[in-house]
């Protein structure tokens, strides 16, 4: 390994980890993961580790994983030839929100990007999100779905990207062990998008409370081969178009007059329903 010593934050090796935005990480086929686990996720989902930063009392403990890892996984060449930045966490505590997680950093290589009909060949139950942009809420609906046995998540263009280091934190890592594709601008049309699914043999399931809606625990929905569960943004829902051109309305239950859950426990109890 490349060991690089860092004492100031503003050096220019430190530009992707303090100054790099996420639509730059985006645009340049790249993504910053953070903690030992999400980074472990990713090595072993296959993506190619570029560069490392490591708070110097975490060297022997929590990065001698990732070593090992990138070894076995990447080869020893590659483990060589990484530069790995090290700093003390006066240092580290420089970067801008990064004062609540702490160890390590690494930038890693995005891989090519499926289209929608490749992502659906052999799928049967896949979630759909339309326009969900809270990356908590992103992370949370990634790691049920994996937990629960969906197989591949959906998002539209709007939707926060997957790989955005609060996502995949939140997720456990799971965005690096469940399939997921990205919708183009021109294919996130939420009635087209509905429309396209179905064409690929999808009953599409909206997630929404209107007056011919069903309980979530519906027999004759689970029958089907292949479900689409669509979850709307969190402030307004799927649009009326969407819920009208989907073949399923589905509704949570709820008691104590509350109308509604957030779309991550929606989503978590929409999943184990439909899976059984």
């Amino acid at each position: 390994m490349r060991f690089i010593e860092i004492n100031d934050i503003n050096a220019p090796e430190m530009d992707a980890f303090a100054r790099t935005t996420e639509p730059q990480f985006r645009e340049n086929g790249t993504f910053l993961a953070e903690t030992a686990y999400v980074i472990l996720r990713a090595l072993e989902a296959g993506y190619e580790p570029l560069s490392m930063l490591v708070e110097t009392d975490r060297l022997e403990v929590e990065a001698a994983p990732v070593f090992e890892a990138i070894e076995r996984l990447c080869g020893k060449e590659k483990l060589e030839s990484l530069p790995v930045y090290t700093a003390p966490r006066e240092v580290i505590s420089g970067i801008i929100g990064y004062h609540l997680v702490r160890g390590l950093w690494m930038t890693l290589r995005r891989k090519p990007e499926e289209s929608i009909q490749d992502f659906c060949k052999d799928k049967k139950r896949i979630a759909v999100l339309m326009d969900v942009v809270n990356p908590a809420n992103v992370g949370a609906i990634f790691r049920s779905a994996a937990a629960l046995g969906m197989d591949g998540v959906l998002l539209t263009h709007p939707s926060v990207d997957p790989l955005t280091r609060r996502v995949a934190r939140v997720s456990m890592g799971t965005v690096f062990q469940i399939p997921w594709a990205k919708a183009s601008r021109e294919e996130s049309d939420g009635v087209a998008l509905t429309h396209l699914l179905q064409s690929y043999g999808f009953k599409t399931v909206a997630m929404a409370l209107t007056e011919d809606s069903t309980n979530v625990d519906n027999d004759e929905i689970r029958a089907n081969p292949k479900l689409a569960v669509l979850l709307g943004t969190e402030g307004t829902g799927l649009s009326k178009d969407v819920i009208s051109a989907s073949d399923y309305r589905v509704m949570i239950p709820m008691c104590h007059g509350v109308d509604s859950l957030n779309v991550a426990a929606a989503s978590a109890i929409s999943f184990w329903e439909l899976m059984k």
